[in-house]
């Protein structure tokens, strides 16, 4: 049967109808944030509950990383499959499944007894992550079709996104000084039951298209063994060193095979990751964004965390509260973003969210250890969240608006994959510049009290530096990239009707 295209629809120009359960879309917005808040305060809730869970399961601080990282490989590298199974599979049958895996997940590492029944548990999470991650995002996207409706769904969905991590470190510290470090990973049932609940009811039945792509099987096995090189590598040169073979050779390994792998989308019959889902130019840009936005965000929460703890003191519970501005800033400047965009298009707004964002990373760098946060912390803390909420919600927008139905898994999970890529590989490149900061700073003196905290705030300083150089340059780069005027898509690029 023939099929045909229609333009992308219009807040003048509507839809006819929705997709089933539509007229209940709001309430799935609120069903599909608190599985989101759960999947991305998963990232920083840990963090603070890992001196506890160290010593309670009495495990090494060369293991303490695993923690983390066995959460991360399955995740990142398992994405694009997780989002190319809901389109197959059904989108609301994805984010259900997701769900409960992530819930059992939870309860196993919660009541875990050793390190290795803790690491199993994390990386079941990271499966389920990858499974419910893109889902979420890909109902998300076929939900909502009204531009202006889309704007404001995106809005919430981005600042989520954006602030979870601090959510994570508030919650994380509540729970490990109030009760105990397994409450940083049985909280999550709380989260998976109520999304569970209000999925089965909220979210619309329909999700598997008529027309479902295949599984690419080759392109399946060449990016998630790619990611999981690049990812794994990365985790291996904070502990052995970027001269090692651990890292760069499966770094090396993980580039290789992610170029294979777009060469196959090239000529595989029915692609994983449809090349022209990425390649249309505003899209391309807001997944440079996107990718730019992953790399600073991990960034920002750790070395202002080490900051407040370390050089100024605070408690974990004082730590979560201090980032409190933070997250209402980003969840407030999406509302402003998201009309803009609707009004002149991403080239002027997004580029514009990651100029402010780096302009407080460079605010960030005159912290010292005298520094008041009413006068010193909270307005840099603003800015950061003002210029990252302003970015990457409308990022979000732009990079899955207007993607055939039945890729919008897909390309929800490549949204997911680029954010996590990108975290991992800059935490590891953001702490070796920090860590030889800090012996710069030290070399040849000695190691009194006050230099090592000199040395320290040097090494902030240097990765928020690196950081706000990353963000200016993304900001030109996307730019360039965006066309002029309201969000368009090439004619090849826009949604597909059966007829």
């Amino acid at each position: 049967m023939p099929r045909k295209t229609s333009p992308p629809p219009t807040s003048a120009n509507p839809p006819s109808g929705g997709p089933p359960g539509h007229e209940r879309r709001w309430w799935a917005l609120v069903v599909i944030g608190t599985a989101q808040l759960m999947v991305v305060l998963d990232a920083t809730i840990v963090n603070i509950a890992l001196p506890s869970a160290q010593s309670a399961l009495d495990f090494t601080d060369g293991d303490r990383q695993w923690i983390l990282t066995s959460y991360a490989l399955p995740f990142g590298s398992l994405l694009l499959l997780g989002g190319r199974l809901a389109d197959v599979f059904g989108r609301k049958q994805a984010f259900l499944a997701g769900l409960v895996g992530f819930a059992v997940a939870s309860a196993l590492g919660g009541a875990a007894t050793s390190f290795e029944m803790l690491i199993a548990a994390r990386a079941g999470q990271g499966v389920s992550g990858a499974l419910l991650a893109p889902a979420a995002l890909s109902l998300l996207t076929t939900t909502f079709t009204d531009l202006s409706e889309r704007a404001k769904a995106f809005s919430v969905f981005g600042a989520i996104a954006g602030a979870g991590g601090a959510v994570g470190l508030l919650l994380g510290g509540v729970l490990t000084e109030y009760l105990t470090w397994r409450w940083c990973l049985y909280v999550n049932l709380f989260f998976a039951v109520v999304a569970f609940i209000g999925g089965l009811v909220t979210l619309p039945g329909a999700g598997r298209e008529e027309r479902r792509p295949g599984l690419d099987l080759p392109g399946t096995v060449l990016v998630s063994v790619g990611v999981f090189s690049l990812v794994y590598g990365t985790a291996n040169a904070e502990t052995d060193g970027w001269d090692a073979l651990t890292a760069w050779g499966y770094l090396v390994a993980g580039a290789l095979l992610l170029v294979g792998f777009v060469w196959w989308q090239t000529k595989a019959s029915r692609p994983l990751l449809p090349l022209h889902v990425v390649l249309d130019r505003n899209r391309g840009a807001s997944f440079l964004s996107i990718l730019v936005i992953g790399c600073g965000l991990m960034g920002i929460f750790l070395f202002l965390t080490y900051y407040l703890q370390l050089s100024l003191g605070y408690s974990a519970l004082s730590t979560g509260l201090a980032f409190l501005p933070l997250i209402g800033a980003m969840g407030c400047a999406p509302v402003l973003a998201a009309g803009l965009v609707s009004r002149i298009g991403p080239r002027p707004v997004i580029p514009a969210g990651m100029a402010v964002t780096a302009v407080g990373l460079a605010w960030l760098t005159t912290l010292d250890l005298d520094s008041g946060y009413v006068t010193g912390v909270l307005p840099a803390l603003l800015v950061v969240g003002a210029g990252l909420g302003g970015a990457m919600a409308p990022a979000i927008n732009v990079a899955t608006y207007g993607v055939a139905a039945e890729d919008a898994g897909v390309a929800s999970a490549a949204v997911n994959t680029v954010l996590q890529v990108g975290g991992a590989i800059s935490i590891a490149v953001l702490n070796t510049l920090a860590t030889g900061a800090a012996s710069d700073h030290a070399e040849g003196r000695e190691p009194t009290e006050a230099l090592l905290d000199e040395a320290a705030l040097r090494s902030y300083a240097t990765a928020y530096w690196w950081s706000a150089a990353l963000f200016l340059a993304g900001a030109a780069v996307c730019y360039v990239i965006y066309r002029p005027g309201k969000a368009e898509l090439d004619p090849q690029d826009a949604q597909t009707v059966p007829v």
